[in-house]
């Protein structure tokens, strides 16, 4: 048995998060979304602060799925950096630009979904970037 087999979507979900968070994404949410489509279980939604940071975001999270055992679906948006779309099936992956993720509000669109409270340190981390992010604006 593979270990991505071995491991639930919040499991999945969550080695996605910490490596959004190993490339210090800002304003990370994890919503359960399983209530209300069949297109996955989990969205992850976060921001980088320029084109680079989050294509490097993409990339930290296709290097630590692999290393777990796991792969996207399908990846789109990385050549321009402003919205990374990465589908895991049970998991899906929307990174932003800061003023593009601000323009099309998914964090609006799917304000129903439950936020998955996050375990530390990464709930830590998701308010330190914060926190930092606010700084910057």
């Amino acid at each position: 048995m593979s270990k991505s087999a071995e491991q639930s979507s919040e499991q999945r979900a969550l080695v996605l998060v910490g490596a959004a968070l190993e490339k210090k994404a800002s304003q990370l949410v994890l919503l359960e979304v399983r209530e209300f489509t069949s297109i996955g279980d989990y969205f992850i939604i976060c921001s980088g602060r320029s084109d680079r940071q989050v294509q490097s975001i993409a990339q930290g999270i296709q290097e630590s799925a692999r290393e777990s055992g796991f792969t996207p679906i399908s990846v789109e948006g990385v050549s321009r950096g402003h919205w990374v779309l990465m589908d895991f099936a049970d998991v899906v992956v929307h990174i932003f630009y800061q003023p593009v993720r601000e323009f099309y509000d998914l964090d609006g669109l799917w304000a129903d979904a439950p936020k998955v409270q996050l375990p530390e340190p990464y709930s830590t981390l998701v308010h330190q970037f914060q926190i930092a992010a606010e700084q910057h604006s």
